[in-house]
């Protein structure tokens, strides 16, 4: 039987997606895709896109509530494209992410019955996000917006409060709004490329309560900025205001250099014991409270003794490095921003630690090269890759190298499997996985993997 767009039927979701969507199938088998939807849900679902063996529909009504289901604690989240679970309870969203990480190790990872923890979660999974980047646009009206793209566009939903964000980023973007609105300041509008604010950056330090501003603008000027730092000044916390120029018309948020209009370049946050010096430009885990379970268990694999050689590949600001020095002989840190580089080497600066070191470049081309020419050793390989996971050249030169462990940390467990399995088909076995939930209401998670070599 065919199905036709904008046809209505009642359908019994029994499984959920990668991306967080509910699966469900009709009496004759036609499968269907159906957002904001938990397993269990008896729903009433329109079609909005018909394909001959499936197709994508939207919950108009709830017939039976899933046990699953949950009320979301945001008005916006069925609108917003930031979290994919907020209808599912959070007991079942760690179940979730456990078993998606387990359906990949086997899936793509060919790993047979790999054992996977449950999922480390939180007691509160709210507020616990230390970083946003609200894009700015204008209303029907013309006045100034912030919010939050909705789902799959760039249609901005205004929102000054999301749930997951600080408690204090609303009294900031309130602040820059007034500010555009009195002086004339215009939004950046994607379709002429014409307007000057982007989006509005801000940083809050978790355990030192410091504020980073940073508006991303279509320009090389800030007209009126002196207004806009008495305004943001006024605010308790503030440590940092800068701009950060970009006239690409691309997708890339930031640009590639920093102006400082006030305060520091950077604000300061503590991870257990270490100090962090993070600019606007660094890479930083947007969940301190989850990042020092991730780190800790990331150090606990590592097992270091004190007379190790580490080499922590896409260091980033040295966040995992130092927290590894504290236990290793040396650590060796590889990363392309130079930004995060200069931070790392200042980081190591601020906590007395004189066993780390930093290299500027790609990891996948920096150790090839080290290790042919200068035969660098590693006894634990520490690998906290993009998204798009290892390149293959430094799958192959770590296989080279036989450190005694990896431990690999990854944010997406589809290419974690991918790796996984070239490690392991080359003299490794997959000891530990460990998923982290970095990521509350949202259908992304971190996994921390244990590697060790077969003798």
């Amino acid at each position: 039987m065919s199905y036709q767009k904008n046809e209505l039927l009642t359908v019994r979701i029994t499984d959920m997606g990668l991306n967080g969507e509910g699966i469900g199938k009709t009496d004759d088998g036609y499968t269907l895709f159906v957002k904001d939807t938990v397993t269990g849900d008896l729903a009433e679902i329109k079609i909005i896109k018909a394909k001959k063996q499936y197709g994508y529909g939207r919950l108009m009504r709830l017939i039976e509530a899933s046990e699953k289901r949950t009320e979301p604690f945001c008005e916006n989240a069925r609108a917003c494209g930031g979290c994919q679970l907020q209808q599912m309870s959070y007991k079942e969203q760690l179940l979730w992410k456990q078993e998606k990480v387990r359906n990949n190790l086997i899936r793509i990872g060919g790993f047979e019955n790999p054992e996977v923890q449950p999922a480390i979660g939180m007691e509160e999974p709210v507020r616990y996000r230390n970083k946003a980047q609200f894009p700015i646009g204008t209303d029907k009206e013309g006045n100034p917006v912030a919010g939050f793209y909705a789902g799959r566009t760039h249609s901005i939903i205004p929102c000054l409060d999301c749930q997951l964000g600080a408690k204090g980023n609303e009294v900031i973007l309130k602040a820059v709004l007034e500010w555009m609105k009195e002086n004339g300041i215009s939004a950046y509008n994607e379709t002429t490329g014409k307007g000057l604010v982007r989006h509005c950056l801000i940083r809050i330090g978790h355990s030192t309560g410091e504020w980073m501003v940073c508006l991303v603008i279509n320009g090389k000027k800030l007209p009126e900025s002196e207004k806009l730092v008495e305004k943001l000044t006024a605010i308790s916390g503030m440590a940092s205001i800068t701009f950060c120029p970009n006239t690409r018309r691309d997708n890339v948020i930031m640009g590639d250099s920093i102006t400082l209009l006030w305060g520091e370049p950077w604000i300061t946050d503590t991870i257990g014991e270490i100090r962090y010096q993070i600019s606007p430009l660094s890479f930083y885990q947007v969940n301190p409270v989850q990042t020092e379970k991730l780190y800790s268990k990331a150090l606990e694999y590592a097992d270091l003794q004190g007379e190790e050689t580490v080499w922590d590949l896409y260091c980033g600001i040295g966040t995992i490095s130092l927290f590894l020095a504290q236990k290793a002989k040396k650590v060796y840190g590889v990363e392309i921003v130079p930004q995060a580089i200069e931070d790392a080497k200042q980081n190591a600066k601020l906590n007395g630690m004189e066993n780390a070191e930093f290299y500027v470049g790609k990891a996948e081309e920096v150790l090839p090269h080290l290790y042919e020419t200068q035969q660098v050793y590693a006894d634990v390989i520490v690998v906290d890759p993009p998204r798009k996971g290892c390149d293959e050249s430094l799958l192959d030169t770590m296989i080279q190298m036989a450190p005694k462990r990896i431990v690999y940390v990854s944010c997406d467990s589809a290419t974690l499997a991918r790796d996984l399995k070239i490690l392991c088909s080359n003299g490794y076995t997959l000891d530990k996985v460990q998923p982290v939930d970095q990521f509350p209401h949202t259908v992304h998670v971190e996994t921390v993997c244990l590697l060790s070599k077969l003798s």
